[in-house]
C-alpha cells in the first residue's frame, strides 16, 4: 500500500466508527424527549424512571461521540491537505455554524438538562431535552450541506488550488443535501429506536421492571415502524437526486454496464460484477426505472455509456468506482435497514395488549436486532462515499490529487496505528458502558411533583 491507500483507511476506519455514534445521539434525543412529554403529560412515575434510565446511556453516548468526532477532524490536515485547501473556504462557514450555534444549542441546554431537575419549571426543563434534539438534527444538517459539496458542487468559484464560496444560501440548499438529510434523520432515529427497543427487551425478557419499559418498548416498535416507511421514501427520493447529479453512482449499484430502457433491479447476482453476463440473478423488471426516473419504462444509463461521456468531459481515466463494492453496500443498506423494520414489526404483533411472549427465540431477536441498523447506516455511508470516486469532490478534485504530498507510508502508517489503537481503547469504554448502565434497574420511583432528583450517571 502507498500512502493515499493508507490515508484513505485510516479516514474511512474512523468515519465509519464516529457514525456509530452520531445516529444514536439523534435517536436516542428525540426518544428520551417524547419519554419525558408523556411523563409530564400522565405524570406516571414509571414514565419518569424510563426517562432518566434511557437518559443515561444517552449521555454515554453524546460523550463518547463528542470525543471520536474531534479525533476525525485532525486526518484532514494531516493526510488531506490539498484537499483541505481546496474546500476549506466551503467548509468553513456550515461547521462554523455547527460548532457555534448548534453545538453550543445542545451543550448548553444538555447541561441545564442535566442539572435542572430541580432548579427549573417541568415545561422548561422538557423544553432543554427538545432542544437538545433540535440541535442535533440541525448540527446534521449543517454537516450534511458540507459533505453535499463534495457529491454535486454549488455556489463556489474556483480561483487557483482554492474553491471559494460566492453563494452561502446555494449551498445550504444543494438538492443533494435536501435529499440527504431526511434520509439520514430517519436512519438515525430508527437506530435510536431499535437500541432502546433492545434495551427495554433485555429487561422484559427477565419479567424486570415490566411497568417502566413496557412504554419504551412500544415507542421504540412503533417508532422503527413508521420510520423505516419513512426511510423507503426519502430514500426513493435520494436515489432520484442521486441520478440527476451521480448517475455513475447508480448504474454502479446495479452493476448495470449498458444502457437501457426498461431497465431491472436485481434483489441478487451470483457471478461476475465486471460486465459479463452473471451466473445466477433475481431480477425485478423496470423496478431499476422506477428508482431513478420515477417511471418503470424510463432510461438508466449504463457504465459504458457513463465512461464515454466523462472521458470526452473530464480527459482520459477510469471514471466507474468499483462495482461490486458499490452493488453489495447498495443492498446490505437497504436489507439490514428493512430486516430492522420487519423485527420491529413481528415483535410489534407479539406484544400487543402488554403481551410478554414466552419464546425465548422472540426476546433474542428483538436484543440481536440492535446491529442491523448500525449495519445499514455503515453500509450505506461505504455506498455514498466510494460510489463518488474517483472524485473526492465531484467533477473538481480526484481523491488521488488530494492526499497530503509530503507525506509518507511511515508518517499515515504510524497515525493509522495510533488511531486504531485509541478508537479501541474507546469502543471497549463504550460498550462497557453501555452494557453496565443498560442492563442495571431503573432510578427509584418518585412522584411526580417539582422536587424531582438532578440526572446524574448513577444513582
Amino acid at each position: 500500500m502507498d500512502a493515499l491507500d493508507l490515508a484513505r483507511w485510516q479516514f474511512g476506519i474512523t468515519t465509519v466508527y464516529h457514525f456509530l455514534f452520531v445516529p444514536v445521539t439523534i435517536g436516542l434525543s428525540l426518544l428520551v424527549a417524547i419519554l419525558q412529554t408523556v411523563w409530564l403529560r400522565t405524570g406516571n412515575p414509571a414514565h419518569l424512571q424510563a426517562t432518566k434510565f434511557f437518559g443515561k446511556l444517552f449521555l454515554i453516548n453524546f460523550a463518547m461521540g463528542l470525543v471520536t468526532g474531534l479525533v476525525q477532524e485532525f486526518q484532514f490536515g494531516m493526510n488531506w491537505s490539498t484537499y483541505s485547501r481546496f474546500v476549506g473556504d466551503i467548509f468553513g462557514a456550515p461547521l462554523a455554524l455547527e460548532a457555534l450555534i448548534t453545538f453550543f444549542l445542545e451543550s448548553t441546554f444538555l447541561g441545564l438538562w442535566i442539572f435542572g431537575w430541580d432548579k427549573l419549571p417541568r415545561l422548561v426543563h422538557a423544553a432543554c431535552i427538545w432542544l437538545v434534539a433540535i440541535g442535533a438534527a440541525m448540527s446534521a444538517y449543517l454537516i450534511l450541506a458540507a459533505n453535499s459539496f463534495m457529491q454535486w458542487p454549488v455556489g463556489f468559484t474556483v480561483r487557483g488550488p482554492r474553491a471559494e464560496l460566492t453563494d452561502f444560501g446555494a449551498l445550504l440548499t444543494n438538492q443533494v443535501a435536501l435529499a440527504t438529510f431526511p434520509h439520514v434523520l430517519l436512519a438515525s432515529w430508527l437506530t435510536g429506536a431499535v437500541l432502546m427497543a433492545c434495551v427495554a427487551a433485555w429487561h422484559l425478557k427477565r419479567r424486570r421492571n415490566a411497568e417502566v419499559f413496557r412504554v419504551p418498548m412500544r415507542l421504540a416498535l412503533v417508532g422503527t415502524v413508521v420510520v423505516g416507511a419513512g426511510i423507503l421514501f426519502t430514500g426513493d427520493n435520494l436515489a432520484k437526486v442521486m441520478v440527476r447529479t451521480q448517475p455513475m453512482k447508480m448504474a454502479a449499484a446495479e452493476a448495470l454496464y449498458e444502457s437501457a430502457q426498461p431497465a431491472s433491479f436485481s434483489l441478487f447476482t451470483i457471478g461476475n460484477l465486471s460486465g459479463k453476463e452473471p451466473i445466477f440473478s433475481i431480477d425485478v423488471p423496470g423496478l431499476l426505472s422506477f428508482l431513478s426516473t420515477g417511471s418503470f419504462d424510463g432510461k438508466v444509463e449504463g457504465v459504458n455509456n457513463l465512461q464515454a461521456q466523462y472521458r470526452q468531459r473530464f480527459g482520459p481515466g477510469d471514471y466507474a468506482p468499483y462495482i461490486p463494492l458499490a452493488y453489495w453496500s447498495f443492498r446490505f443498506m437497504i436489507g439490514f435497514g428493512m430486516l430492522a423494520v420487519l423485527v420491529a414489526l413481528v415483535l410489534l404483533w407479539l406484544t400487543r395488549r402488554g403481551r410478554l411472549p414466552e419464546n425465548e427465540w422472540v426476546w433474542r431477536a428483538a436484543i440481536w436486532a440492535v446491529v442491523l441498523p448500525f449495519l445499514a447506516n455503515s453500509f450505506g455511508w461505504l455506498f455514498t462515499e466510494m460510489g463518488r470516486q474517483p472524485w473526492i469532490v465531484f467533477s473538481q478534485l480526484k481523491t488521488a490529487a488530494a492526499v497530503s504530498p509530503t507525506n509518507g507510508v511511515g508518517h499515515v502508517a504510524a497515525s493509522l496505528a495510533a488511531f486504531t489503537l485509541l478508537y479501541g481503547v474507546l469502543a471497549v469504554i463504550e460498550v462497557r458502558l453501555l452494557l453496565k448502565y443498560a442492563r442495571q434497574d431503573p432510578p427509584e420511583p418518585e412522584p411526580a411533583t417539582e422536587d424531582d432528583g438532578p440526572l446524574a450517571f448513577a444513582y
